[in-house]
C-alpha cells in the first residue's frame, strides 16, 4: 500500500491540526476535572455565565475554554444568542465515565508521557527500558480509568460468553487468576458478576496491588477477591480454571514464558483469555487513528516496559493476532482463536485440550 505524499502546505496544515489537538487536549482534561462537560450534559444551550455559575468558576476563563471547545468541534455555538451546547451524541465520549467510549482518561496517559519525556529520549539513545512502576503515577490512574468502562461493558456480557464453557464454570464456582491486574478493574468486574467464583489478581507493581485492594473494598468485592504481589512467572500454579491477561502480555519481557507458566497453572480443561490492543498483522494494516495512538503508547510505555525485563521480546502494543497466536502456541497451547473484538481490543482464547 503506497501512501500519498502531501504538498508542503497541506502537510503543514496537518501538523497545525495535530499541535492544536495536543494543546486542546489539556483543555479537554481540564473540562473533565472541573466538571464542565458533566454540567453541560443534557442541559441544552448555556451561556458562559450560566455554566460558570453552575460550576462555581470564573466566567472569563470558562468563556475562553468554551470558545476553544467550539473551535475544535466539541461544542456547538449559537452566535445569535451567545450560547454553547454539548450535543447529546458527545456525552458518552466526554461526560460519562461509565461509557465504553469515554476517552478523556487517555489524556492522563498522554500527560504522563510528557512528564516522562526525558526518560523516553534517553532510552532511544541507550536501548534500555523503563519499568512500568518508574513512570509518572498519572499513567496508572489514566490507564485504569480508560480501560475500566470497556471491561464493565464487554468483559462479562460479550467476551466471557464467547469463550468455550467458561461462563458455566464461573457461575458454578471457578478459580481465576488475573495476571498483570494493575488496579484490579477487570478482577473486580468479574468478581461482582460471578460471586460463586474466587479471583486472584497478580501484579509486580506493589503500589498497584495496594490500590487494587482499596478498589475492591470500595466496590464491596473483597469476599471473593484477593490481590498479591507476583510477576507473570512466579505466582502459584494452583490449578486455575481461567487465567486472564488484560492489556498486559505485550508489556512483558518474556510473554512466551508468561504464557507457558499460565499453561502449567491451569487445570485440565482450563482456558486462557488474552485481551490485547486492536491491531492488524502488519504496519500497512494499522494506518488509522487508533493504531497511531497505540503505536505512540507502545513507543513510550509498552516497548520500554518489556525491554526493562529479562528476555525483552518487546512485542509492542500493535503485535496483532497472528504474532500473539504464535506466542501462545510456542508456549504450548494447541488451540488459539479470536472470540471477540471491539474498535480498541482483540480477545483471544487459548485452550489446553
Amino acid at each position: 500500500m503506497k501512501m500519498e505524499t502531501l504538498t508542503t502546505e497541506a502537510f503543514a496544515g496537518q501538523v497545525v491540526s495535530d499541535v492544536s489537538a495536543t494543546l486542546s487536549g489539556v483543555m479537554t482534561n481540564i473540562g473533565n476535572k472541573l466538571g464542565l462537560y458533566r454540567a453541560m450534559a443534557g442541559a441544552g444551550a448555556m451561556t458562559s455565565s450560566a455554566l460558570a455559575s453552575k460550576c462555581k468558576l470564573a466566567e472569563r476563563y470558562v468563556r475562553e475554554w468554551l470558545n476553544n471547545q467550539v473551535a475544535g468541534g466539541y461544542l456547538i455555538y449559537d452566535k445569535d444568542i451567545g450560547t454553547y451546547t454539548l450535543p447529546d451524541a458527545y456525552i458518552p465520549v466526554l461526560a460519562d465515565p461509565e461509557s465504553p467510549v469515554f476517552l478523556v482518561p487517555a489524556l492522563e496517559v498522554a500527560a504522563s508521557l510528557w512528564l516522562d519525556e526525558d526518560r523516553i529520549v534517553d532510552v532511544f539513545r541507550t536501548g534500555e527500558g523503563i519499568a512500568w512502576g518508574e513512570h509518572h503515577h498519572r499513567l496508572f490512574c489514566g490507564s485504569e480509568s480508560l480501560f475500566r468502562p470497556g471491561y464493565q461493558t464487554f468483559l462479562v456480557s460479550d467476551w466471557i460468553t464467547a469463550m468455550e464453557g467458561v461462563e458455566e464454570k464461573l457461575l458454578a464456582g471457578a478459580k481465576v487468576a488475573d495476571v498483570g491486574c494493575g488496579h484490579g478493574a477487570s478482577t473486580i468486574v468479574l468478581a461482582k458478576a460471578f460471586p460463586n467464583s474466587t479471583f486472584v489478581g497478580f501484579d509486580n507493581h506493589a503500589a498497584s496491588i495496594e490500590t487494587a485492594k482499596d478498589r475492591a473494598a470500595e466496590a464491596d468485592a473483597t469476599t471473593n477477591t484477593r490481590f498479591e504481589l507476583a510477576d507473570a512467572q512466579s505466582y502459584p500454579a494452583d490449578g486455575f480454571d481461567l487465567i486472564c491477561f488484560m492489556d498486559c502480555l505485550h508489556d512483558m519481557g518474556d510473554p512466551v514464558g508468561a504464557a507457558r507458566h499460565a499453561r502449567k497453572a491451569l487445570k485440565s480443561g482450563g482456558s486462557l483469555m488474552l485481551v490485547e490492543p486492536a491491531a492488524g498483522n502488519a504496519v500497512e494494516e494499522n494506518i488509522n487513528p487508533v493504531s497511531r495512538l497505540y503505536y505512540a503508547a507502545s513507543t513510550a510505555v509498552c516497548t520500554p516496559c518489556s525491554l526493562s525485563q529479562e528476555v525483552g521480546l518487546a512485542l509492542g502494543a500493535q503485535a496483532g493476532e497472528r504474532r500473539l497466536s504464535e506466542v501462545l502456541i510456542e508456549a504450548g497451547f494447541p488451540r488459539v482463536r479470536r472470540v471477540a473484538q471491539t474498535p480498541f481490543n482483540i480477545i483471544l482464547e487459548a485452550k489446553l485440550d
